[in-house]
């Protein structure tokens, strides 16, 4: 090998491993852009999973009270329905209080503000969990497109040092590009782009 085909070699050399430490930079980079939303995305569906749990709660809750609330109102319509069959007035009386008890009880079981447990109440906490539910369902599936964006990103970077083919790694950027736009999406207006 002449001197002058050595040079060139020791250059192309130089040249690949100059090309190689950019390309290790750019995996570095979409690694860290990974990391972040794989940890975005696990919050964001911890999160779904736990107003899930609580909506579900509140609907059961729900559910009780008006049970509650509904024999409640059926004991006192059949009381109110026997009181005209009551002839002592000191035992009619006492029917017409219990009476007026479980109007009371049965109007507490259906909205209760001071509390926040009445049936209105409970449904609209519901249907709050449910919201916070669906949007972070929505972040989620944002954070995994990126995800699954950044991860081939990172393949075809790898490819690029294996194969010396420079569009490779023009591809893994913009797939990066896209993971980045994804997160965004998520963090910001999750539900602007209807994935699922």
């Amino acid at each position: 090998m002449s001197a002058h085909e050595s040079m060139e070699h020791a250059e192309h050399v130089e040249h690949a491993s100059g090309e190689n430490r950019k390309i290790a930079l750019l995996i570095a980079v979409i690694a860290l852009f990974l990391a972040l939303s794989e940890t975005l995305g696990k919050g964001a569906q911890t999160e779904a999973i736990g107003k899930n749990v609580e909506a579900a709660n509140l609907w059961a809750f729900f559910q009780a009270k008006t049970i509650r609330r509904t024999v409640v109102q059926a004991v006192s319509d059949q009381a109110r329905l026997s009181l005209g069959l009551v002839g002592d007035e000191a035992a009619k009386a006492a029917l017409q209080k219990q009476i007026e008890e479980w109007q009371k009880t049965a109007a507490r079981y259906r909205s209760e503000p001071e509390t926040g447990e009445g049936s209105e109440q409970l449904s609209e906490r519901a249907k709050h969990a449910e919201h916070e539910r669906d949007l972070a369902l929505a972040r989620y599936h944002h954070y995994e497109i990126a995800s699954a964006a950044f991860q081939i990103g990172i393949v075809l970077a790898s490819a690029t040092i294996i194969t010396g083919m420079i569009a490779l790694a023009w591809i893994s950027g913009a797939l990066a590009l896209a993971g980045l736009a994804f997160t965004a999406i998520g963090l910001f207006a999750p539900h602007s782009v209807h994935l699922m």
